[in-house]
């Protein structure tokens, strides 16, 4: 196979970990929603999810502050609102409202879920040893909801510089893996 140098600023869009989520916080003075691409998974049990959240960015301080999530996952029929809420800032709106996004009680945690998102983990941050340096929290998954009637979600996730790809189609392969 011919490869050729690519540059390294743009890496990412070859590691892209997983869907487009968006992250809401509940901070003193409104619920907030953030668009995010930089997770993956640490641990299985208990689940652990490693996130990179700029500290320029509104919900930085509020999960910083508060130690609590949701991690929503949204199919492609969101995708306009994922990257609208992306695109805007929480200090001045409210996102739930200005999108048309419905935000429902979490069972753990002070954040809400969206409704219109196929799935939902509540998490709270367990380590907040690289976050200072590199804006990584490491969040606990500590109560999951999916919609079981959706067997194969269209998920997108995001290739960089307005680019994205919607999740497709699904093999099997014999595997020992988890």
């Amino acid at each position: 196979m011919a490869k050729n140098s690519f540059p390294l600023p743009k890496v990412y869009s070859l590691l892209e970990p997983g869907p487009v989520v968006l992250i809401t916080t509940a901070g003193k003075e409104r619920m907030n929603i953030m668009t995010q691409s930089w997770h993956t998974m640490i641990e299985f049990e208990p689940p652990l999810v490693g996130c990179v959240i700029s500290n320029r960015n509104h919900s930085f301080d509020t999960l910083k502050a508060t130690k609590e999530c949701v991690i929503n996952i949204p199919t492609v029929e969101l995708a306009e609102k994922v990257v609208g809420c992306g695109n805007t800032t929480g200090r001045n709106i409210d996102k739930f409202k200005h999108f048309g996004l419905t935000p429902v009680a979490a069972s753990c945690v002070r954040a809400p879920l969206i409704d219109e998102c196929y799935a939902s983990l509540e998490c709270k941050v367990v380590n907040g040893k690289m976050v200072t340096r590199y804006n990584f929290f490491i969040l606990e998954v500590l109560q999951a909801w999916a919609d079981s009637s959706i067997k194969h979600p269209r998920t997108i996730h995001h290739l960089g510089t307005g680019a994205f790809m919607v999740a497709g189609k699904r093999i099997k392969l014999p595997s020992k893996m988890k």
